[in-house]
């Protein structure tokens, strides 16, 4: 009976031993070390066809392709299902400057700028189970592509992406470093059950040079970013009919010098169910500028103009520092075609979006809005627990404007100038809901905290709004119907707070 048992203890070690050495082997056989392949961490010698090795190898039995401390010149590289690089502590993957070594690529999913976008250093089309991982860092050398023309579409070709993800499935991008990008630094396409998360990023080496851009994706999480970019930071975009869906964006510190946080401008299919919280939005760290300004122009940007659905969006508890609107929602009718066979997109809707615990400081005179179009208004809409410090210096003449529509335009902050209220201006909207809102300015202005302007089905609760000697009201409400205005905090007692014209009906104290 002992013999049996010590018998059976010696082949349970012998096994035990047996199972670890072969999933050590097997571990060590899952890693591929670019330099086995005949990579050379120089910054001169070009790895590119290493590299590719590297990870084709790979991809038979799935694994990682690592990179150790060194610069790693390369061109065009091609990630496969189940690979995963590994980008070392002090190793960096470096952006050959020759244009000759970016073949153009197709994505193999039609979108607005595939006639032009055909490049990129890390390119992956159709795989799953990819990604990038690592403490080093990716850098594009963005400031090598020079753009010659501003002729479009011309001025667009010949700048290669940072990452490009187009039908893929199962997608990380983990804790690397990405510098200088030619163009947008990361382009997520089509894909679905993407994680990003803990990158650093600066981007001020070029035009286009966008933070990341999610188009058309489902299943995204993108958390821990700390970035900063000259373009726009975080946007969300849909440049083909493909929604982008079910979105988390949390724990980020972003800096642009356009629009820190955007959905659009392109929205063909449109954005439904993203959720974001817990982010600081800041002043650049790059004083000069390619585009926009040194403290970025919007905080927050959601449009709409090439068609498409905006629906079910939380943000929440978002520090805004610096940019020169912190809130921007627009519903517009640019409607531009995503390709040229396709059908014109009808004008899009904009509704059910939810903004609360907002704290936005160093905004300038521009003002914040909320501005639809005749026939197409943004709808349920809630803005709770606002706070907004702006420099004021509105005047008489700024209160009595009434903003062109501006359909056909661009979508940006500052489109309709100088605003008629210098904390928010709403127009064309329905079901409006603005609760424990501060509006303050550093210095004397002329116009209301609020104008509402053709709103229907609102209700303004809880404001803290004081007017200048100047203002006939805080609330300013223009050819509007069935709406209340509570609880203002009456810092002058003798004053009126609601201003309202003829055409506003149904109107509650």
């Amino acid at each position: 009976m002992r013999s049996t048992s010590f018998a059976c203890t010696i082949a349970l070690i012998v096994f035990t031993c047996l199972a670890t050495l072969l999933t050590s082997i097997s571990t060590r056989a899952q890693y591929h070390d670019v330099t086995a392949f005949g990579a050379r961490g120089d910054g001169t010698t070009d790895n590119t066809s290493f590299i590719q090795k590297a990870i084709d190898t790979c991809a038979v039995n799935g694994g990682k392709v690592y990179f150790p401390p060194g610069r790693f010149l390369t061109g065009t590289i091609r990630l496969k299902s189940n690979v995963i690089l590994s980008i070392s502590a002090g190793a960096t993957l470096l952006a050959h400057t020759d244009i000759a070594k970016y073949p153009y690529l197709d994505a193999g999913i039609p979108f607005y700028g595939d006639q032009w976008a055909k490049q990129s250093l890390i390119f992956c089309k159709g795989q799953q189970n990819v990604g990038i991982e690592g403490e080093g860092t990716i850098d594009g050398q963005g400031g090598s592509f020079r753009v010659t023309t501003l002729v479009k579409p011309d001025r667009y070709k010949n700048r290669p992406y940072l990452l490009w993800f187009a039908g893929c499935k199962n997608v990380s991008v983990i804790n690397v470093h990405l510098r200088n990008s030619a163009f947008w630094m990361q382009h997520y396409l089509g894909c679905e059950y993407v994680r990003i998360d803990g990158l650093n990023i600066w981007n001020h080496s070029n035009k286009n040079n966008d933070m990341m851009d999610i188009d058309g994706c489902r299943f995204v999480t993108i958390s821990n970013i700390n970035g900063d970019s000259d373009d726009d930071g975080i946007t969300i975009k849909s440049t083909s009919p493909l929604i982008s869906e079910n979105i988390t964006i949390t724990n980020c510190v972003i800096s642009s010098h356009c629009n820190a946080l955007k959905f659009g401008t392109e929205s063909t299919g449109g954005f439904r169910n993203v959720a974001v919280s817990n982010c600081v939005i800041k002043p650049s760290g790059q004083v000069s500028t390619i585009y926009g300004k040194p403290a970025g122009i919007s905080g927050l940007a959601l449009e709409i103009v090439d068609g498409g659905i905006m629906e079910n969006i939380t943000i929440s508890n978002i520090i805004i520092q610096g940019p020169q609107v912190p809130i921007f929602i627009r519903l517009g009718n640019r409607g531009r075609k995503y390709r040229d066979d396709a059908i014109l997109p009808p004008t899009g809707r904009i509704r059910n979006i939810h903004i609360s615990d907002i704290v936005a400081t160093g905004a300038d005179t521009t003002g914040c809005a909320i501005a639809g179009i005749d026939g197409a208004p943004i709808e349920s809409v809630s803005l709770n627990h606002i706070s907004i410090e702006t420099t004021g210096g509105g005047t008489v003449k700024d209160r009595e404007r009434h903003p062109e529509a501006k359909e056909k335009d661009y979508p940006e902050a500052t489109m309709f100038g100088k605003l008629p209220a210098y904390g928010f201006y709403v127009s064309n909207a329905r079901d409006i809901r603005m609760t424990n809102v501060t509006v303050r300015s550093r210095s004397p202005d002329s116009r209301p905290g609020i104008a509402l302007e053709k709103t229907e089905n609102f209700s303004l609760s809880g404001l803290d709004i004081p007017p200048s000697d100047s203002t006939d009201a805080v609330v300013y409400i223009t050819n509007s119907r069935n709406g209340s205005v509570s609880d203002v905090i009456k810092h002058y007692p003798l004053r009126r707070f609601v201003w309202k014209d003829k055409k506003s009906v149904n109107i509650h104290e």
